[in-house]
């Protein structure tokens, strides 16, 4: 069963991972053109009509983006964020859902597999994917941080594994929704509204001190990037968040799943 599961899910980690590979390709060999003294000059002076709140989102008043690694660091980073939040909560959506909408789960139901064992298969190989999916693309922006010049390699290893504090929960999230539904195309636009949801609360908490209060509303304030880029080291709260959030969901998905009428 385990390898029906990793077939069935490995075209949308291709996509998912074709689509962060090929955007940061097309950055990595372009930038070099683009950044010159002249539009570095226009750079500095566009960054300093924005507000301090607004360059704070997206870590620019602690990095330069002189460099294509400063890039990953600043603009970079939020699109790593927002598409591999996307995948993860997707997958979560539609694991378990899909073999309703597909009537497939008509199949698994006449295996000798009980209910507990296909769910376990199932977030199995979601993980792995997740997890693959960061470490293929860990893989493919150290090598080209490689050829392009001097980085933090510590600093960097401890980004590239960030975005899995995010994507657990939003995946443990998501499956535990989708338990209560029927249809993979309401899951859709619940587990695109959670991303971009908390996405947006988490910069609107970064506006203000008087909305900061805001971060603790927002699964994205466990990528805590600029602890990493000030101290390079993870925080160990917000590791600790991410794995409470992920069990809780995901043990209470098992206890729904298993008196869940499947159709």
């Amino acid at each position: 069963m385990l390898k029906r599961e990793f077939k069935v899910n490995l075209k949308s980690f291709i996509i998912y991972l074709s689509i962060l590979m090929i955007m940061f390709l097309v950055v990595y060999l372009i930038y070099p053109y683009i950044v010159t003294d002249e539009t570095m000059k226009s750079m500095d002076e566009l960054m300093k009509i924005f507000p301090e709140e607004v360059l704070k989102t997206f870590n620019m008043d602690m990095v330069s983006i002189t460099t294509a690694y400063g890039w990953f660091k600043s603009e970079g980073f939020t699109f790593i964020l927002l598409i591999i939040g996307i995948y993860a909560s997707m997958l979560g959506g539609n694991i378990v859902l899909k073999e309703e909408n597909d009537k497939t789960i008509e199949y698994l139901s006449s295996l000798p597999i009980k209910r507990k064992t296909i769910l376990s298969n199932k977030i199995l190989v979601s993980i792995t994917y997740i997890i693959l999916m960061l470490l293929i693309f860990g893989i493919f922006n150290y090598i080209a941080f490689l050829i392009s010049g001097e980085f933090n390699q510590k600093e960097f290893i401890l980004l590239s594994i960030t975005p899995l504090f995010i994507a657990l929960p939003l995946f443990s999230i998501n499956l535990f929704i989708s338990m209560f539904l029927h249809k993979t195309r309401k899951t859709i636009g619940i587990s695109l509204g959670l991303v971009f949801i908390f996405y947006i609360i988490n910069v609107l908490s970064e506006l203000s001190d008087k909305v900061e209060f805001l971060k603790y509303f927002s699964i994205y304030t466990l990528a805590d990037t600029r602890n990493i880029i000030t101290n390079v080291k993870l925080n160990p709260i917000c590791i600790t968040i991410s794995i409470l959030i992920t069990c809780i969901f995901v043990i209470t998905s098992y206890i729904r799943y298993t008196k869940k009428e499947l159709i």
